[in-house]
């Protein structure tokens, strides 16, 4: 029932665009949402499971707001992945990483060569790996700067997940290789700029 339901609500939805005169242009957006809807409840979803009492996730992890905007700026907001990565958002701040872990996973499953999804699966992994950018997270970010090798936000990623793992002289080549990547007229370069200052003057005093 619960699939029969799923495509039910699929038709209502186009043929309330259809109805209400959206712009074709947008299409594609609220179809992805859907879309991430879909995946959500094949990931999650247990319709044979007796129903019981939910019991709420034990840690809800707080997220870096001033960071998603800036992933925000860097990756962009209003794409088919963007959801992928608002969702996962979700999942994390339930103090749920590996269900973020598995939203991220369909992501790049649907989307083998796409960059962004990549990215935030290596976020999504260090996440859950306890901080700590285990195998799987660096083998995500390195697929992303593989794919996108000019783009500054991968290895701008990576140098964040290395710096919340306490690995500061790990992250400065990738900070400094995502300032050299970005062009000096996009306006999140002087965000970049400003990390990698304070982290050259953390690890200069850092020094014995």
């Amino acid at each position: 029932m619960g699939w029969i339901v799923l495509g039910l609500i699929g038709v209502a939805a186009a043929a309330a665009l259809w109805l209400l005169g959206v712009a074709r242009p947008l299409w594609s957006f609220i179809g992805a949402g859907l879309m991430l809807g879909a995946t959500g409840y094949a990931l999650q979803g247990r319709p044979d499971v007796p129903a019981h009492p939910v019991a709420a996730f034990a840690r809800p992890i707080e997220l870096d707001q001033g960071l998603i905007e800036l992933r925000g700026d860097m990756l962009g907001r209003f794409s088919g992945e963007a959801a992928y990565l608002t969702l996962a958002d979700g999942m994390t701040r339930a103090g749920n990483p590996k269900a973020a872990v598995q939203v991220m996973l369909g992501g790049v499953a649907y989307a083998r060569t796409n960059f962004v999804l990549w990215t935030w699966l290596g976020m999504a992994y260090a996440q859950h790996d306890g901080g700590m950018v285990s195998p799987a997270a660096r083998l995500a970010f390195t697929r992303a700067m593989q794919l996108a090798p000019t783009q500054p936000g991968p290895p701008f990623f990576l140098g964040v997940a290395l710096i919340q793992s306490g690995d500061f002289a790990a992250a400065r080549p990738y900070w400094a290789r995502a300032l050299a990547l970005t062009p000096p007229n996009v306006s999140y370069r002087a965000a970049i700029a400003v990390r990698l200052a304070i982290l050259d003057k953390y690890l200069a005093a850092a020094k014995p």
